[in-house]
């Protein structure tokens, strides 16, 4: 089997190489290639353009369509991969994207060819779970203003959320939007805190776990305290119409997606008072952010860093050929994005 990996700034070749290589098996080539730029800050426009499908500017590593048209398995984490690669390749049988976005390959494509696509949509997902308790203890118990207030001399008393009262997690409810790989954690992680913790899905057929209530998205938004979002979705699912319906001084959590939330009608909730607070990690004009912003004292504002651990990108390689060596032998295969049009 002829393996072709496409790393970049994120998934390195070097991670490329300790993730895939061990698990070759005898006959089996693996060839490396590295897609886009060096530095992480320097692939940031690219990354937005491929979350917006826009890859008629790709710059593709040298080579990598001459090694693609001889490949039976493709392991890639950013770099698009198109119709015009793939239909040239003859032996490709499928492709293992490392992410659980699925911007950068023609899914429609790839299965009217007759090629497996499978993503991960969990190599980020404890690091994305784990970055939104963080955020949600920020945002209500004020740790990110406080810090800023000391480094500035000040031993604030007074916040946003003061006169409404500080509430401790155990006396509040929490809302998640999408019950994926990373919704569950968030909710597993969150039980602990002793927390009321609703669930909105309209994919979710079943839900084993005690600890979690599933509601519809109306009244989910009508009584969560905390709405965070981690949702897939093909345009935004906070509007004026969404924010209208949420509680009064509660809070809105997204580190998902810029596009989930609606950025003027976002704003529109802001000026109103609807919202004690929130906190955003992703931004649609990253790395601008818009600048009102920058005057509300009640938003935690980060840039984009939830999923970015060490363990998330060197883990996903491994799973990738795992996945796909464990699906060779008889099993199953994880993620399988198309598996219904080609069973």
């Amino acid at each position: 089997m002829k393996i072709v990996c496409i790393a970049d700034a994120f998934i390195t070749s070097e991670m490329m190489e300790k993730g895939v290589r061990p698990y070759l098996k005898d006959g089996d080539t693996m060839e490396v290639f590295f897609f886009g730029l060096p530095d992480k800050s320097q692939m940031r426009d690219i990354i937005k353009d491929i979350e917006a499908r826009r890859h008629d500017n790709i710059v593709y590593p040298e080579g990598l369509e001459e090694a693609i048209a001889a490949a039976d398995l493709i392991i890639v984490h950013l770099c698009p991969i198109k119709r015009r690669m793939i239909e040239k390749a003859p032996n490709l049988k499928a492709i293992m994207t490392c992410r659980g976005g699925l911007e950068n390959i023609d899914v429609e494509d790839a299965t009217e060819l007759g090629i497996i696509v499978s993503n991960n949509p969990a190599h980020n997902a404890n690091a994305v779970a784990e970055f939104t308790i963080g955020v949600i203890l920020s945002e209500t118990r004020n740790i990110s203003r406080s810090n800023i207030a000391l480094r500035n001399r000040e031993w604030r008393i007074t916040y946003p959320n003061t006169e409404t009262s500080v509430k401790e997690m155990t006396d509040m409810t929490v809302g998640i939007v999408g019950y994926g790989s990373i919704g569950r954690l968030v909710a597993y992680k969150l039980s602990v805190f002793g927390c009321k913790i609703l669930v909105a899905d309209p994919f979710l057929k079943e839900c084993k776990e005690d600890y979690v209530t599933v509601v519809p998205m109306d009244e989910l938004l009508a009584t969560a305290d905390i709405v965070t979002l981690h949702a897939r979705s093909n345009g935004a699912i906070m509007t004026d119409r969404e924010f209208g319906l949420m509680k009064q001084n509660s809070y809105l959590i997204n580190t998902a997606r810029s596009y989930l939330v609606d950025t003027e009608a976002f704003r529109r909730a802001m000026d109103s008072g609807k919202l004690l607070g929130a906190a955003i990690d992703v931004f649609e004009t990253e790395p601008d952010i818009p600048e009102f912003y920058l005057k509300y004292d009640n938003i935690t504002l980060t840039n984009h860093l939830g999923g970015i651990t060490v363990n998330s990108f060197c883990d996903a390689p491994i799973f990738a050929i795992k996945n796909y060596q464990n699906f060779l032998a008889g099993g199953e295969l994880t993620f399988w994005v198309n598996k219904k049009q080609l069973s």
